[in-house]
């Protein structure tokens, strides 16, 4: 009885004290599956938006141009 008693307290202070494996690795690598998915989403946005928001600078640069180039129009 002391035996058992003494592994079950040494069990809980183990587990309690952080330094054990989680109670439930599963359910953690699930989550850290889920997160992992969840940022390669995010980056390909981040990527696509990146594309578009250089698309968009080059198009306002060349209309910069534009319209700071001396007309060739007489008036």
């Amino acid at each position: 009885m002391e035996r058992r008693l003494s592994e079950e307290l040494g069990a809980t202070v183990w587990a309690e004290s952080g330094l054990g494996a989680p109670a439930d690795l599963e359910q953690l690598q699930r989550r850290i599956i889920g997160l992992e998915q969840q940022l390669a989403h995010k980056q390909g946005e981040l990527e696509e938006r990146t594309e578009e928001l250089d698309a968009c600078r080059a198009v306002n640069r060349e209309l910069t141009r534009a319209l700071n180039q001396p007309s060739t129009r007489s008036p």
